[in-house]
């Protein structure tokens, strides 16, 4: 069974920016902002999704990856 990874630290790495800020710039909680990072969000909007890479400067597949476990 596979898996989706979240890369969205690695993102934020690159570009030298914190949780708190990109939480601010795509008007999400630091708490769901959280949740999505770590892996434990059950879905992401496209609308976040869009927010979050026009942000950050990156393509969705930047953030989402699938592994087969």
């Amino acid at each position: 069974m596979g898996k989706i990874i979240v890369n969205l630290d690695v993102e934020m790495a690159k570009r030298k920016m914190s949780l708190s800020e990109l939480a601010d710039r795509v008007g999400l909680t630091l708490a769901n902002l959280s949740i999505l990072k770590t892996g434990k969000a059950k879905a992401v909007r496209f609308t976040t999704l869009e927010a979050i890479c026009r942000e950050l400067g990156c393509q969705p597949g930047d953030i989402l990856e699938y592994r087969d476990e």
